[in-house]
């Protein structure tokens, strides 16, 4: 392999001649061989936005030449195209700051804008730190980039996926509004409701965390940009900070605005917490939703069995025949990572130490995570699964007939005990409400079939 020698503060590194970082980020490769997993690429597009954003604002406020700043944003382009993801290959187990990666990206648009610069025929060299890192520290520019990712995430990915399925759960919901069926609480019969209802719950979970995430995402669009090193804003001018959040505004098209409080946004991560919170919700949701489908749609013979649900793959390699909720099973795994990534965060986000969290890597990378598994679940359960949902009505009719919490539905009538009593009575005599009802002599065949109708228990008397 061939290498060029590239210098730091520490000395000379030997970098591979073939790859676009400089010293920092080849001995950020060799001091942390920790792991597989990668610095997120959501985390490299947002410092590239930042990174041009910054170069935009520096050049106006006449702290940095204007082909400087066009060579910077020329290679930030190229880092949100994705044509230069292949140097940025550090892992997440790093510095706490993330300062390896902000270099990694300084190193890598220094690079890419010196050859521009060169191509342009200008004698201008972009230095990593004094051009690319100008007004700013890893300890303001790695917490914005968290946030201006989170951001995108959660509403370029998470939200347009919730909504998709939301809209097919309310498809169904209205669909199946006069199937009639047994509820049932604590796994046990429980009076009717009809199968539009039921589904309408769901669509209300999803309503509601839609609403949920789509709020917390606000608190997140306040960067951390302008603080420098430890929140006061030494070596940025005054006016910086804003600049930025405009520039960052103009790219994303969303509204991001400079933290009012600094010190705040370098060392604390409520915001973050609180939006993994809303997610968390919306997978505690997923977890509910999930396991009706499957419990509803199990069988499928010997099961409830109320609803069908597509066949998607042969579920088992010695039954033949034998088909498995697996959508659902998909979506709880994910539920059980999302709250796990829940505990990381919360833990990590409550280690700020003075002017700074050290914990910033593994908070994005589990907040990303849980933003696209979610988002990805969701689109799979819903074209997949969802949309396939048909009820199975002879088994709906069947076990609605044959639930003794019909009995309910006497109450006003005979009083709880006398209902209570033929139910009980039913049950050990395998016989029917209408039967025991008749046979104690609590009511007449007309009596019970005027009282006990269905349909009726899924509303309000009038």
């Amino acid at each position: 392999m061939d290498f060029r020698i590239e210098h730091d503060t520490l000395g000379e590194v030997k970098v591979p001649a073939d790859k676009y970082w400089g010293a920092q980020t080849q001995r950020s490769k060799q001091n942390f061989p920790i792991g597989n997993e990668k610095m997120p690429k959501e985390i490299i597009r947002a410092f590239a936005i930042l990174k041009k954003s910054t170069a935009k604002a520096n050049s106006k406020l006449g702290l940095l030449e204007k082909k400087k700043a066009e060579a910077i944003a020329y290679a930030a382009d190229l880092v949100l195209e994705g044509k230069l993801d292949e140097h940025f290959p550090l892992v997440v187990w790093q510095t706490g700051s993330g300062t390896q990666s902000n270099m990694n990206v300084n190193e890598v648009l220094a690079h890419v804008g010196n050859k521009w610069l060169k191509e342009q025929g200008s004698d201008l060299v972009l230095h990593p730190n004094d051009d690319v890192n100008k007004s700013q520290s890893s300890n303001d520019t790695y917490p914005t980039a968290l946030h201006v990712s989170a951001v995108l995430k959660l509403e370029d990915t998470v939200l347009p996926a919730l909504e998709q399925i939301k809209a097919t759960v309310k498809e169904k919901m209205e669909a199946f509004n006069d199937i009639v069926k047994i509820g049932r609480t604590h796994l046990q019969d429980a009076t009717p409701l009809t199968l539009g209802q039921e589904i309408s719950g769901w669509h209300r979970m999803l309503e509601k965390s839609y609403m949920m995430i789509k709020e917390s995402a606000e608190h997140l669009k306040e960067l951390a940009i302008g603080g420098t090193a430890v929140g006061t804003g030494l070596n940025a001018h005054p006016d910086f900070s804003k600049l930025v959040c405009e520039a960052i505004s103009k790219e994303t098209g969303k509204t991001f605005i400079s933290a009012p409080n600094k010190f705040h946004s370098l060392t604390s991560y409520d915001e973050l917490v609180y939006a993994h919170g809303a997610l968390k919700a919306l997978a505690a949701d997923l977890m509910k939703i999930a396991n009706d489908v499957r419990w509803l749609a199990s069988g499928p013979r010997c099961g409830i069995g109320e609803i069908t649900i597509p066949s998607n793959e042969p579920g088992s390699s010695i039954m033949p025949g034998k088909v498995n909720p697996t959508q659902s099973e998909a979506v709880t795994m994910v539920v059980a990572q999302v709250m796990g990534n829940d505990a990381t965060i919360g833990f990590a986000a409550s280690q700020g130490n003075f002017e700074l969290n050290v914990f910033k890597p593994v908070m994005a990378y589990n907040f990303l995570q849980s933003c696209q598994l979610l988002a990805d679940s969701m689109r799979s359960f819903d074209e997949r699964c969802v949309r396939g949902i048909e009820p199975n009505e002879e088994n709906i009719e069947k076990n609605l007939n044959e639930s003794l919490m019909l009995v309910t539905a006497l109450n006003p009538y005979i009083g709880y005990e006398n209902a209570a009593k033929i139910a009980k009575t039913a049950y050990e005599n395998n016989a029917t409400l209408k039967e025991t009802a008749v046979e104690l002599g609590l009511l007449t065949e007309e009596q019970f079939d005027e009282y006990v109708v269905p349909k009726n228990m899924t509303h309000p008397k009038e």
